[in-house]
């Protein structure tokens, strides 16, 4: 089981992850503003499926890595914390296009589902985050690593899940406000972008 310490810290980093509107917010808010509440909740469900399929394969590759190497497990660690500033670096310097936010195609639940599900599995950037996020709350000391790392990845899709889902019942007002206030859109790649160079210099810096 994971100690108290350590869990509270996860769900504070997490807190903060999910309330800073990121590309899974910002494609809820666009389907459920397009194309209505149900559209936006098929959304997010079909992300949180994505992830956890990410989860999943998360768990199975780390699990081995840690299993047969020490030096190995270091390794990827460091190449996480190198992507994740390479990450953070990218989102303070990208520009947001803030057409994705007034997208007027209709989908239905079942395809708005399916399209979710497949760009969050064929998204690689999610694939590394789960690499380099999940161990650094593991300790194998509180028992066996894919059963934290099991434990963790759930919490991540059900606060993940919980934030679209408020989302898309709110998408309507939220979507009209961000279109009308430009300068949030704007800002939001900094803030993603120090969160993620911060996560990344923790990782190098955090002892095994």
């Amino acid at each position: 089981m994971i100690d108290q310490t350590t869990l509270v810290t996860y769900l504070a980093i997490l807190l903060g992850f999910v309330l800073i509107p990121g590309p899974a917010v910002l494609l809820t808010l666009a389907r459920a503003s397009a194309s209505g509440t149900k559209v936006g909740l098929a959304t997010g469900l079909g992300i949180a499926v994505g992830d956890l399929i990410h989860t999943v394969l998360a768990v199975v590759g780390i699990s081995a890595i840690v299993l047969a190497s020490a030096t190995l497990f270091t390794i990827v660690k460091y190449l996480g914390a190198l992507y994740l500033v390479y990450l953070g670096i990218r989102a303070m310097l990208e520009k947001v296009d803030n057409s994705q936010l007034s997208d007027r195609q209709s989908l239905s639940t079942q395809l708005a589902f399916r399209q979710a599900v497949l760009a969050e599995v064929l998204n690689p950037k999610s694939a590394m985050f789960f690499l380099a996020f999940l161990p650094q709350f593991v300790n194998p000391d509180n028992g066996t690593v894919w059963l934290q790392l099991t434990e963790l990845g759930l919490l991540f899709v059900l606060l993940g899940l919980m934030m679209n889902v408020a989302v898309a019942f709110s998408a309507g007002h939220l979507g009209g406000y961000l279109r009308r206030t430009p300068i949030i859109a704007r800002w939001q790649g900094k803030f993603v972008g120090s969160i993620y160079c911060a996560l990344g210099v923790r990782v190098a810096l955090q002892e095994r």
